[in-house]
């Protein structure tokens, strides 16, 4: 059963970040793994903006504010994203009884959108 859908866009340019910008963005939203992951591809503000997608849209589907790093997303062997929660906030699946977390992030050049499914 679907308890909780959230989406989220998010437009690429505004991650295109400068260093300092970067190392102030990173301390508010992003959990180390997630710099490190973007930081390697070619086309890493396209990342940064799928993953602020996943997040907001993770919030959305949970139906209030989760402090941003406490949602990540992380990546299966596959390479499937998905949805972790760190902290106070992994309590919200107990609280819930979600089962499952779906994720899927898509990007282009511009955009990223992001769709989180909590399933009980």
């Amino acid at each position: 059963m679907i308890v909780g859908i959230g989406i989220d866009l998010a437009e690429v340019d505004r991650y295109r970040f400068d260093e300092r910008k970067l190392a102030w963005f990173a301390r508010k939203i992003y959990t180390d793994s997630e710099i490190h992951y973007a930081m390697r591809k070619r086309n890493w503000a396209e990342r940064l903006a799928g993953f602020f997608a996943a997040k907001e849209a993770t919030r959305k589907a949970f139906g209030h504010a989760i402090p941003w790093r406490l949602v990540g997303v992380g990546h299966e062997r596959s390479g499937k994203p998905t949805v972790e929660l760190y902290g106070e906030a992994q309590r919200l699946i107990a609280q819930r009884d979600i089962r499952t977390i779906h994720l899927t992030i898509t990007h282009t050049a511009s955009t990223a959108a992001a769709v989180v499914i909590l399933e009980r």
